[in-house]
């Protein structure tokens, strides 16, 4: 969630530049814009330079990396109203969760057993991830996926051009490309626990053959599977784009505001048993300790608003370039109830207490009171801004790459009460907790794919990144850390004939600690040696892709099963760890009427003598790190208007810390869905009419996808039985 970044310190003034910064971006925004509108050149002839774009930051079939691709036309009849990672949950090596157990809300995803926090995100080239917690927000950008034109994910390190903190696996968006005629589309669907979504889409096409405006509007609300894990999200996209002969601009603004009813905190062995549904985070208790109830405002209230200018532009025939400028802004709060009762006797924690608030005790009917039942606010106020640029030289035998990218990160944290039962001095809008954050991230790297041959290609890759961060705050202390990573990678291509293809890849990368492992203490850098051997199987009726991956760890941060105050996970060094694992992934045209695309992964995930604060417990389980992962979509379409869809997924059991507590393991689960979209083509009025539906999980399994450990006392994440989803579609 957001609030995973929210920490608590004592006052002090805060300077920042981000006034300075946003008045700057504004200014270049503008000024650029400006000359998107302005440059016209005399050419009808409508270049396909998007591909620059994309040949810069994707890799393809003579990369030696092991990657999957999703595009907008096999998830448009899916595409309902549940998240990105839901959306993405059949796809090789991938586990997905939700909090609110239907996909919509907060959402997460795994990749070969690495967390959100080493899943690489871009957007256009562009950074994602947030960057004290390295993890990804989906809920922020609610129905972004309306308006991607498609998703690539690299498992493993990747590349340079995945961004700075490429490590576990890379996840690669492309937002929609501009389009030669006008369009315009309203999209609908209802489905289970209230769920309803609108979305407006529209495209000028090219006026002139040179410039198009297209934009979309969402709204997406749903009451989770979960009790009160709703979820109220809006969201919007809109892209100018100007197309000149050798030249691409694009300026896009883009944005989310979510407000969703908290859910992170899971429930016990006895509870899933008896009411999977109940959610205990905002229950009151009187002063025995006797239930009162439930706090209805127990909310993240976040919006967060992208702004990015990208200017590809052709030179000759061999060089091409990118730029591209971004700034973020984020704003909002985490709110709570915090039961006196409940933090003192359950929690153990003082943070209702007068000391830690700063109040002085009072006295109440005789009795001093030096604690209080209290609403408080935790709030993140939080700039991202910078560039990200490359030259690309290609010939028939070499393609050069030479880029990098230079970010900054500016955040602001505190913390409001603005109720409680004892106030003591306080008044509105006091801040009992303030800090400020600042994070900035370089990096330089050089990319090279040379053909030696027709059968034999190499690949290079060298990376340096700088990386300096500071923070201020009781957990964290005073930090001020410089970071200096090299991230070498090389490999090679090995073309048997026209349909059989070999490659073998070597790659490092290293990554810094997130705000949480400063606040748990005595954490150092992270290092990945990551080897690849694959064979891709390409022909008429195949597409065959299978890897073998060895991924070695000094230090990995792995995942203790604990979350901290704010449900973040609690991470610590295993010094020494591997992923071993073999994927395989087909496309198979079975007739023309029928399609499959089976994947699996088998694998060890293990920590190599183990010791945990002076205990050794040899050779274990990596946590959270199934050992079979298997996915199939099954595709029937008996007419070219009609597909249904069968769509499965099994995962094996894990366990949720590192020592193998038999409590801790999460049991094996097996889902299937059904999706079924038909077409029309109506002569008048509309362009397209699709109906779609989505039955998940039709066998109503009753499974956990997730949950974590109270000391020796497991918490599940129960997802939804049998639900369903239809929507209308209606293209002009």
């Amino acid at each position: 969630m957001n609030t995973l970044i929210y920490s608590k310190s004592t006052k002090y003034k805060v300077q920042s530049t981000k006034t300075v910064s946003l008045r700057l971006f504004s200014i270049l925004f503008f000024l650029f814009s400006s000359i998107t509108f302005a440059q016209v050149q005399d050419t009808t002839k409508v270049n396909q330079l998007d591909d620059v774009l994309v040949s810069a930051v994707r890799v393809t079939s003579k990369t030696p990396v092991s990657f999957s691709n999703l595009t907008k036309k096999q998830i448009q009849f899916r595409n309902l109203g549940q998240d990105i990672p839901t959306l993405m949950n059949y796809m090789p090596s991938v586990v997905t969760t939700s909090d609110a157990g239907n996909g919509i809300g907060y959402s997460g995803i795994r990749v070969r057993g690495s967390d959100a926090t080493r899943v690489n995100v871009t957007i256009n080239g562009i950074p994602y991830n947030d960057s004290e917690s390295h993890g990804t927000f989906w809920v922020n950008m609610p129905d972004f996926v309306s308006s991607v034109e498609s998703i690539q994910l690299q498992r493993g390190v990747g590349t340079s051009t995945n961004g700075s903190g490429a490590f576990g696996a890379s996840l690669n968006m492309l937002t929609d490309s501009y389009t030669k005629e006008s369009s315009a589309e309203i999209a609908s669907s209802v489905g289970s626990f209230n769920t309803l979504k609108n979305t407006v889409k529209f495209s000028t096409g090219l006026l002139n053959d040179h410039f198009e405006i297209a934009g979309r509007l969402s709204v997406l609300q749903s009451d989770g599977y979960i009790d009160r894990a709703s979820s109220d999200l809006k969201s919007y996209f809109l892209q100018g784009t100007y197309v000149g002969k050798t030249t691409l601009l694009k300026a896009l603004v883009f944005g989310g505001k979510e407000k969703t009813y908290q859910a992170w905190n899971g429930i016990d062995g006895a509870t899933l048993n008896s009411n999977r549904t109940f959610n205990s985070i905002d229950q009151k208790y009187d002063d025995a300790g006797n239930p009162e109830g439930f706090y209805d405002n127990q909310i993240d209230n976040y919006q967060q608003d992208h702004y990015q200018l990208h200017w590809n532009e052709r030179w000759s025939d061999n060089w091409s370039s990118n730029f591209a400028l971004h700034y973020t802004k984020g704003k909002g709060y985490y709110e709570e109830y915090a039961d006196d009762w409940y933090f003192k006797n359950v929690l153990f924690s003082d943070e209702t207490s007068f000391s830690f608030l700063g109040y002085t005790p009072i006295t109440v009917d005789g009795n001093q009171v030096n604690s209080t039942d209290l609403i408080r606010q935790k709030w993140l106020d939080n700039d991202f801004y910078g560039t990200t640029f490359s030259a690309n030289y290609t010939t028939d035998v070499l393609q050069l790459i030479l880029g990098g990218g230079y970010n900054k990160y500016e955040g602001l944290h505190f913390g409001k009460v603005i109720w409680a039962r004892y106030a003591s001095q306080s008044e509105l809008g006091d801040r009992y907790y303030e800090d400020f954050a600042t994070k900035t991230d370089g990096n330089f790297f050089a990319k090279v794919n040379y053909q030696v041959s027709e059968q034999l290609s190499l690949y290079g890759d060298l990376q340096y990144r700088h990386v300096q961060y500071k923070a201020d705050s009781p957990e964290t202390g005073l930090v001020n850390d410089t970071f200096r990573f090299f991230n070498p990678k090389a490999g090679l291509n090995y073309k048997f004939d026209e349909a059989n293809t070999m490659y073998f890849s070597y790659a490092r990368a290293n990554r810094e600690p997130n705000r949480t492992d400063y606040e748990n203490g005595g954490v150092r850098p992270e290092t990945l040696d990551d080897f690849e051997l694959g064979w891709r199987l390409n022909n008429e009726k195949i597409q065959l892709n299978t890897n073998i991956y060895y991924m070695a760890y000094k230090n990995q941060l792995i995942l203790t099963g604990k979350l901290d105050d704010v449900g973040a996970p609690i991470r610590s060094n295993s010094e020494k760890s591997y992923r071993l694992g073999l994927e395989v992934d087909a496309t198979i045209a079975l007739s023309e009427q029928w399609m499959v695309r089976p994947n699996f992964t088998l694998s060890a995930n293990k920590n190599v003598d183990l010791n945990v604060t002076g205990t050794y417990y040899g050779t274990k389980d990596i946590a959270y790190s199934p050992s079979v992962i298997v996915g199939n979509v099954l595709v029937f379409s008996p007419i070219k208007a009609l597909h249904l869809s069968l769509l499965q997924k099994f995962v094996g059991e894990q366990f949720m810390n590192n020592i193998e507590l038999p409590a801790a393991k999460l049991a094996d689960y097996f889902v299937n869905d059904f999706n079924v979209s038909y077409t029309f083509k109506p002569k008048t009025i509309f362009k397209e009419i699709v109906l779609s539906g989505l039955v998940n999980n039709f066998l109503d399994k009753k499974y956990v996808s997730n949950g974590y450990m109270y000391d020796i006392y497991p918490s599940y994440y129960p997802q939804a039985g049998i639900n369903f989803l239809a929507g209308l579609n209606l293209k002009f």
